[in-house]
């Protein structure tokens, strides 16, 4: 992961407004914790200039960390776009997976046709837990597909998603991370350094977070 991409990234992020840090009124995940940041990586999409330049980062990351690639695969629903363009960049096959099965029509979880044996890059917007982008790794594999890394757009840094993808033996890489983030929002002015502890706190122990 460069420095200056991520910081970058951290910019744009921040730029237009697709996180929000807020401590002294956190956010509730659908998971319960408590957090002071909300991250939506699909506000990058509307902005043309933000969209190629992660597009492109995202492309010249796997081009130097995956080796052979022969298809990409976005998670299911914010990795759909973001997957597309780097495989349309790519000019290669491109898919998108489902957290599971639907119920009607054809029951696909994986939406497209890759070819026999495809080497993917799995396509997701944001790390947590890790929990979606597994789970389409899971069902690529089930597929007979080799499955050669996941490229994403920013992570927290959990080490608990860190320890799943390590288990799960899949090789992750990131454009920007958490702590990439408050330097840049510290720079921009967007936080002041005097709430740095407590945002450290928050990923240090995302689940205890002002849980009392």
């Amino acid at each position: 992961m460069s420095v200056e991409v991520a910081t970058q990234i951290a910019k744009y992020l921040l730029e237009v407004k697709a996180v929000k840090l807020n401590p002294v009124d956190p956010f509730t995940w659908t998971s319960g914790w408590r957090s002071p940041i909300y991250c939506d990586n699909r506000v990058t999409l509307s902005h043309h200039g933000i969209r190629s330049y992660i597009k492109e980062q995202l492309v010249a990351s796997i081009q130097q960390n995956f080796g052979s690639v022969t298809a990409i695969a976005g998670v299911a629903t914010a990795g759909i776009a973001q997957g597309a363009l780097v495989a349309d960049l790519m000019q290669l096959p491109y898919a998108y997976v489902r957290p599971e099965p639907k119920k009607h029509g054809m029951k696909n979880q994986i939406e497209g046709k890759l070819p026999e044996g495809s080497k993917v890059v799995v396509i997701e917007d944001l790390i947590s837990t890790g929990g979606s982008s597994l789970k389409a790794i899971q069902a690529l594999r089930e597929e007979g597909f080799e499955v050669v890394g996941l490229a994403a757009i920013f992570t927290y840094g959990f080490d608990v998603a860190q320890q799943q993808f390590d288990d799960a033996n899949c090789k992750i890489l990131t454009l920007s991370n958490y702590n990439a983030l408050l330097n840049a929002a510290v720079d921009l002015k967007y936080i002041d350094e005097s709430i740095l502890d407590d945002l450290g706190a928050w990923r240090s122990n995302p689940s205890g977070w002002r849980q009392n």
